[in-house]
């Protein structure tokens, strides 16, 4: 019953201390990687606990969905006031600069994409989502000038200009299409993808999944991944709109929004649209910690659904 609770969107939507207690915590967690988390090709991004890896990040992003979904729903009605949105975005500026000194652009993108999202499910003025969209244009300005380092924004570049240099920061993108193109219809067969089984596609259990799948499934495989997805977002945003609260139709509505920018951003890398910024796919990719939040979110919506 007690592991049952935690899924009671009703206990988080009326318990005033619970979300950012949990919020702090996550929080003081992100700030630990730092220090204790070991640093696996430049990047400290979570712990190792025995046999266990913990990403705090991925729990970061539930945890704002349903404070920011808490906010807003008792405000929703005051929208037109600018403090709303400012104090709204220090929730999520803290664990931003956080992860974005890791660094992870990746994790810092989804979290500002929850945000906008939130705010205009909660009704923001058209006039103020303009005002912030040309602020986070200044912002990524300044900091492509005066923040990011040279191999940052060659990982944010080299999908631009991924032929011009195949054999070094091209080359993730271009054996990822290479891997997508030489499966075919109906692939390459289960564990018989070369470019997947000989090492030529980098991380094919995460970031480059859709690629390896691609491959060894082909165009039948991809179509049967995106129809099941298909399916798997509608039903969130039933759940969605069928919802009678505010709190339950901001957390389900920002819940869809994290799993669909997901899939599109990690899709988008593989294929070459987007640059690779390390977001994996919903379900599908390895980690515990990122199909353990899913599981948790989709725990909570089904809660919402019942409970309607």
């Amino acid at each position: 019953m007690l592991l049952f609770s935690f899924f009671d969107y009703r206990i988080i939507r009326n318990d005033p201390y619970l979300m950012v207690i949990l919020y702090g915590l996550v929080c003081l967690a992100l700030l630990g990687l730092f220090f204790f988390a070991p640093a696996i090709r430049g990047v400290k991004s979570w712990y190792d606990v025995g046999p266990v890896s913990v990403d705090p990040r991925e729990f970061i992003k539930l945890i704002l969905i349903a404070l920011l979904a808490k906010y807003f729903s008792v405000r929703h009605v005051e929208m037109y006031r600018v403090s709303h949105i400012l104090f709204s975005g220090l929730y999520v500026l803290l664990p931003a600069v956080l992860i974005f000194f890791q660094p992870d652009l990746g994790s810092v993108i989804i979290l500002a994409i929850l945000w906008l999202a939130i705010l205009i499910f909660s009704g923001i003025k058209l006039r103020s989502f303009l005002i912030l969209i040309f602020c986070g244009l200044l912002a990524l300005s300044l900091s492509w000038s005066f923040i990011l380092k040279d191999y940052q924004k060659e990982r944010v570049t080299s999908f631009i200009v991924a032929d011009e240099d195949p054999l070094g920061s091209g080359w993730n993108e271009v054996q990822s299409k290479i891997a997508i193109g030489s499966g075919g219809i109906f692939g390459q067969g289960l564990g018989s993808g070369p470019q997947t089984q000989y090492g030529f596609l980098p991380e094919p259990q995460t970031d480059f999944i859709f690629a390896a799948i691609a491959e060894e499934f082909g165009l039948a495989g991809v179509a049967g991944l995106l129809a099941l997805f298909g399916i798997f977002i509608f039903r969130i945003i039933k759940v969605s709109l069928s919802a009678s609260g505010n709190f339950a139709r901001l957390f389900a509505s920002g819940f869809a929004v994290l799993v669909i920018a997901q899939i599109f951003i990690n899709i988008g890398m593989n294929i070459g649209v987007l640059p690779i910024i390390g977001v994996p796919l919903p379900l599908i990719s390895y980690g515990g910690s990122s199909l353990l939040m899913i599981f948790i979110g989709l725990g909570i919506i089904q809660n919402i659904k019942v409970n309607q």
